[in-house]
């Protein structure tokens, strides 16, 4: 096995030096003048996966929309004050088409995938990040572009014992192709620029169009890279944020809250660029990202909010923070480490999130079982006492636990997807703010370790890794299923979304909640000495 290991990374090493070609570059080059860069959000992801869901694009009363495309060789320009309904309809191929990717692995997150892509540059694999549903990371493409190399490099994942990998082969008979009207005259191009003359364009989506938004900026209707298309927002980021913030916390939030989660909203967003490269765009719309629903939505006291922290950010060390935040931490923030793979930020460690401190995590680590189960059965005195999602107990059947579990591996390509029922289950490992490093599940055809955030994913009773389990009979000698008991919602590092409130409650200023929840930061404005 060493032997076809050496052999493996000597042969990637020559593909890559004789290809010369470039991966993953990192985060988009970004102009700050004015503070209010220009942001390529995908607001419809995969659109033509669903031949019945339409798209439907309109302009505002008095405005027009202005289509350009390419028909044939020549750019082509339509004016229209009509609605126009974009809609996909599969088109036969002149000969079946082999469309093939490795998959090195499959992620719940962006922030696990990132680690093991850097994992696999680091042994001289070039690889790319996608997310064709869940996080994956592929070999890429334009590097391992013939059968041959692919599988020549699947062998020697193989050998390297990487089990999870797997070569997604699909040979393609026919694929969506985007239709649409206008003035009787029917095109079909790959691409397509919308703008108007307001710039605000409404986007009716579904089969019924019943989803119904308003954007600023212009439109692109792109390919991705899963043969279908996406349609990408070219928006400023102040007008980006009046799109985040009111869905992020809400609108009767208190008003220190709410500028902490515009600072927060507007660092993220430029410390993420890089997610969606592989598809040419920046940012999703949804809670990979950052929650963003255009202009629908929008309120006074949210625009305030973000107009009174203009170009404001939050940085350590004069660079961009990893500006992690959740809906409720279950009174304690965590470690970048004690959910996803990849080095610790020295401004994301655990923090009790209480006004006042009563729990010596130096003295009482989350760690030790005991010391966490008096913990999460502690409900008084924390910043999220009064939300519903701070403290919760679940009971869940062990058939809805196996069949979540089977979905859960079958997606992750693991052999153990072929279990027929989970025996036993017990927590292994805790990190020292109480979140679940390891869990042990034992099946009829062998144990394996659930790690980190992917519990999350494996059932559908957690709401964040802070919990424990116990085992339920419900009065027969057989395992019945298992409670669920814990606290907080999402992934519990950095700002708590519902902690935030409270302390703007008790007259905590923006800067001194950011200070809480990121340790050791400060509040900049936008500018050429912040690090990107």
């Amino acid at each position: 096995m060493t032997t076809m290991k050496s052999t493996f990374w000597r042969f990637t090493s020559t593909v890559l030096t004789t290809f010369s070609l470039l991966g993953l570059t990192g985060a988009s080059s970004v102009d700050i003048k004015n503070q209010d860069v220009e942001l390529r959000i995908g607001i419809v992801q995969r659109f033509g996966e669903n031949p019945q869901v339409k798209l439907q694009l309109e302009p505002t009363p008095g405005d027009r929309l202005q289509l350009r495309f390419t028909a044939g060789n020549q750019q082509k320009t339509l004016v229209t004050q009509n609605p126009v309904q974009l809609e996909t309809v599969m088109e036969a191929l002149p000969q079946p088409q082999l469309e093939e990717v490795v998959v090195l692995g499959t992620y719940r997150t962006f922030e696990t995938a990132e680690d093991s892509a850097e994992n696999w540059r680091s042994q001289g694999i070039k690889v790319e990040i996608a997310q064709p549903g869940s996080w994956e990371v592929w070999a890429k493409r334009d590097v391992y572009n013939s059968p041959f190399l692919r599988r020549l490099l699947f062998q020697g994942v193989q050998a390297a014992g990487k089990d999870m990998a797997y070569i997604n082969t699909q040979i393609l008979k026919e694929v969506p192709r985007v239709s649409w009207e206008v003035n009787g005259n029917r095109y079909s191009p790959n691409d397509l620029n919308i703008s108007t003359d307001k710039n605000l364009i409404r986007v009716k989506r579904g089969e019924k169009l019943e989803n119904n938004r308003l954007y600023p900026g212009g439109l692109t209707l792109q390919p991705n890279a899963y043969g279908t298309y996406t349609l990408v927002n070219e928006v400023p980021l102040e007008s980006y944020l009046r799109g985040v913030v009111p869905h992020e916390i809400g609108t009767t939030a208190p008003t220190a809250a709410v500028e902490a989660q515009a600072i927060i909203a507007r660092t993220y967003a430029l410390r993420n660029l890089r997610r969606f490269e592989t598809d040419n765009y920046q940012l999703c719309a949804d809670t990979h990202c950052q929650v963003y629903y255009g202009l629908s939505g929008t309120a006074p006291s949210t625009d305030q909010a973000i107009a009174a922290t203009r170009g404001m950010v939050l940085t350590y060390d004069s660079q961009l923070v990893d500006a992690l935040y959740s809906s409720t931490t279950g009174g304690v923030t965590a470690y970048f480490s004690d959910v996803w793979n990849g080095e610790d930020r020295p401004y994301l460690r655990p923090v009790v999130d209480a006004a006042t401190n009563f729990w010596d995590l130096s003295q009482k680590s989350l760690a030790d079982e005991s010391n966490f189960r008096k913990f999460i059965n502690r409900s008084e005195g924390f910043n999220e006492s009064a939300w519903n999602t701070f403290r919760w107990n679940r009971e869940t059947p062990i058939a809805d636990i196996n069949e979540l579990l089977q979905r859960f591996l079958k997606i992750k390509n693991s052999p153990y997807a072929k279990f027929n029922t989970v025996e036993a289950m017990s927590v292994m490992k805790r990190s020292k703010s109480g979140r679940i490093l390891e869990l042990a599940v034992k099946t009829d055809i062998g144990a394996f370790t659930l790690e980190k955030d992917e519990i999350r994913s494996a059932f559908a009773a957690p709401r964040s890794t802070l919990f424990y389990i116990e085992a339920l009979n419900k009065g027969t000698p057989d395992l019945w299923g298992y409670a669920f008991i814990g606290g907080g919602l999402g992934h519990g590092v950095g700002l708590s979304q519902t902690g935030a409130q409270n302390l703007a409650k008790l007259g905590w200023s923006n800067a001194q909640i950011l200070q809480f929840y990121y340790p050791g930061t400060q509040i900049q404005t936008l500018s050429n000495d912040i690090k990107f």
